[in-house]
């Protein structure tokens, strides 16, 4: 198992029907800043259920965060809310060999964690929702600014789509 930034791990035996409260300190919120290339991440915390299904299991709950993006336009900071809800399942890892070919997923495969052992690490499976939750691309309040002063951005919509829009609003 990797070392995780937010390690948080749970023993199968320890399951019962308790909700799981999961909150970053300020280390493991640094960390995981630097992990996915982003100013900050001011407050991490995810209310989580367990639900056991003999070796698998199911995971839901909410992950609520306030982080700090650098504007991909402007480079200015930038506060961003991220409240997204968790759905995944912890299955027990089973050897596999490597097809040949393609192979397709089914929608219940694609949020399943793998484990081995007794124990899965939920921490991990957080900070990597977290993960998918940021927005790679999220511009600031001043990037429309920015783009009209660099001449990226007239007043008025440009290219092929909006030519065609404007002749059809002509006739």
């Amino acid at each position: 198992m990797s070392k995780s930034e937010l390690s948080r791990l749970i023993k199968l035996r320890q399951i019962d029907a308790r909700p799981i409260r999961i909150e970053a300190s300020a280390e493991e919120r640094a960390a995981l800043a630097e992990r996915f290339g982003i100013v900050a991440v001011k407050r991490l915390a995810a209310d989580i259920t367990l639900e056991r299904e003999g070796e698998e299991v199911a995971v839901s709950g909410r992950l609520e965060a306030d982080i700090v993006q650098a504007c991909g336009v402007s480079g200015e900071d930038f506060p961003v809310r991220i409240d997204e809800p968790i759905a995944l399942r912890f299955v027990p890892e089973v050897a596999r060999s490597v097809p040949d070919e393609e192979i397709e997923l089914e929608e219940s495969e694609l949020d399943e964690i793998e484990y081995t052992g007794d124990a899965f690490d939920l921490g991990e499976a957080v900070a990597q929702s977290l993960g998918l939750a940021i927005d790679p691309y999220a511009t600031g309040p001043n990037a429309d600014t920015v783009r009209r002063e660099a001449g990226l951005l007239e007043e008025g919509a440009t290219g092929p789509l909006a030519e065609a829009l404007r002749a059809l609003k002509r006739d």
